[in-house]
């Protein structure tokens, strides 16, 4: 140890970082300090570090001072990596002239009132040009590209070119981002938002300003609760939807487990509200016992949403005690499945394996014979199919010869209807053909004419009576775990399905 600092340890062979490069780069060699006689690494005037190290804290005050004379009184030792220097951060270059300057711009201009513009048709003519040429030259061609690339129509490449120009116009900061919720306003005029977000994002010209759709759904839900107690909602809301990084932390939520879990939870927290309790602290344990009901799934599902809430609030120091804590709420009661009905959703399969539109005749027929779920069609790439084969995450499925022929009459569809989309996704549709996203879970439902999860779970359940209960074979074939598997083999002796093998 060269310096004597506090804070070096074994794991750094007693050495702080400056001594190793003062080891690396100034020593001359070990030898005898010429001040403090010690055995250590010397420079070129035969001094240690610490020697050094003390001369230059005694010349800040006093400059002619020689090393032997800062010595003389002792030295100061000190903790290592404190005399470290940060070099300040370089200013951003300047800008040339003639160059065309860097957008969005850093500052903002203030308004003195926020006020609601109007969009209509009839004030385009009251709309000033836009006050950034260069930016405005900028994005109208970023416009014409992204409209060239995805094929879009005149009238579609038009109205963004508007929504530009008027958005540019009204800005109050020439040059600064430009808010999503500006371009929401466009819809006053008939314009659709997202073509003019895809273009602002790609020039990487927006703020996202817009609120999670799970958060205007939550203050509809809680807005006839009292102030107390939604307020510490909204704390509950703001640790499950952007997670916590102070203990106790937490990772964000998806917004269909908040929306679960408050579902869950309103009925006990509307009933105390009625009863005039104001904030979740008034509540005991006993009331939350009275509250639950006897067993079940209810059960669980109102003991989940409540714990979720009160383990939150008291990590938060909200409420004093958690009223939830220990209190055994079960778990959610198995799901028996069940075969499509006969009557209606038998019969409305085999209307939409017939139908004369090929998406929804393959979207069904992957789904009845293969058995994939709605996210599986939603995200299927058109480099999933090689010739007889579907890759889905690491299974490799051989396609049956109906669902071959369906897809085919699907793709010779697409390359006709749409022969220059980008999008590589096997499913599209007039909204995503313009763009590269997949096609939405409502989208598949409505095209198939029925929940897909049916669809899968009378294949899987007929595929486990023809096996007489092969786990195996169901893993294999639908990707399930084997405890997923098991809910449809302890379905082989149940009496309303002895009938239905071999169907």
């Amino acid at each position: 140890m060269d310096c004597l600092g506090w804070g070096v340890t074994r794991h750094t062979s007693w050495l702080c970082e400056a001594c190793r490069g003062w080891r690396r780069r100034v020593s001359k060699g070990d030898g005898s300090c010429v001040i403090c006689r010690d055995w250590r690494a010397l420079n070129g005037e035969g001094l240690c570090r610490l020697c050094r190290r003390q001369a230059a804290l005694v010349r800040t005050m006093l400059r002619a001072v020689t090393a032997a004379e800062a010595n003389r009184h002792g030295q100061q030792l000190f903790i290592v990596g404190t005399f470290r220097q940060r070099r300040p951060s370089p200013a951003p270059p300047a800008q040339r002239a003639g160059q065309p300057p860097a957008y969005p711009v850093t500052h903002r201009q203030l308004v003195l009132f926020e006020t609601a513009r109007n969009l209509t048709r009839g004030c385009l003519g009251k709309v000033p040009e836009p006050r950034d040429a260069v930016l405005a030259a900028m994005l109208l061609q970023a416009a014409e590209e992204h409209a060239a690339r995805y094929v879009w129509s005149r009238t579609r490449a038009g109205e963004a070119r508007l929504a530009i120009r008027v958005l540019l116009g009204l800005q109050d900061t020439p040059g600064a981002a430009i808010k999503a919720s500006e371009i929401l306003g466009l819809t006053q005029m008939g314009i659709a938002a997202q073509p003019v977000i895809d273009i602002i994002t790609e020039a990487g010209m927006l703020d996202e300003d817009r609120e999670p759709s799970v958060t205007g759904w939550f203050h509809a839900k809680i807005k006839d609760l009292p102030e107390p107690m939604a307020s510490e909602l909204r704390i509950w809301l703001e640790v499950m939807r952007d997670g916590s990084n102070i203990p106790p932390r937490r990772l964000p939520r998806s917004p269909t487990t908040i929306r679960l879990q408050l579902r869950w939870a309103l009925p006990a927290l509307t009933a105390w509200a009625a009863a005039g309790h104001a904030s979740l602290r008034e509540i005991s344990r006993d009331q939350v016992l009275t509250a639950l009901p006897a067993d079940g799934t209810p059960r669980a599902a109102l003991g989940q949403g409540l714990r979720s809430i009160f383990t939150i609030l008291k990590g938060r120091k909200v409420i004093f005690s958690n009223p939830v804590a220990r209190v055994r709420t079960g778990r959610p009661e198995d799901r028996q499945p069940l075969p499509l009905d006969e009557a209606g959703e038998l019969a409305g399969l085999r209307q939409a394996l017939g139908s004369a539109d090929p998406a929804r005749a393959a979207m069904a027929a992957l789904a009845a014979f293969h058995g994939l779920r709605n996210h599986h069609l939603r995200e299927l790439l058109l480099t999933d199919i090689d010739a007889a084969r579907l890759r889905i995450g690491d299974r490799t499925i051989l396609l049956a010869g109906p669902v071959r022929e369906r897809l085919t009459a699907w793709l010779n569809h697409r390359a006709a209807r749409w022969p220059a989309t980008l999008n590589p996704h096997l499913f599209i549709n007039a909204y995503t053909a313009v763009r590269t996203g997949q096609v939405s879970n409502v989208y598949v439902i409505e095209t198939v004419g029925m929940p897909v999860h049916r669809i899968r779970e009378d294949r899987i359940l007929d595929e486990a009576h023809a096996s007489s209960g092969d786990v195996r074979r169901l893993c294999d074939l639908f990707g399930l775990s084997i405890k997923g598997a098991e809910r449809y083999t302890a379905t082989l002796d149940h009496p309303s399905l002895a009938g239905d093998q071999g169907q």
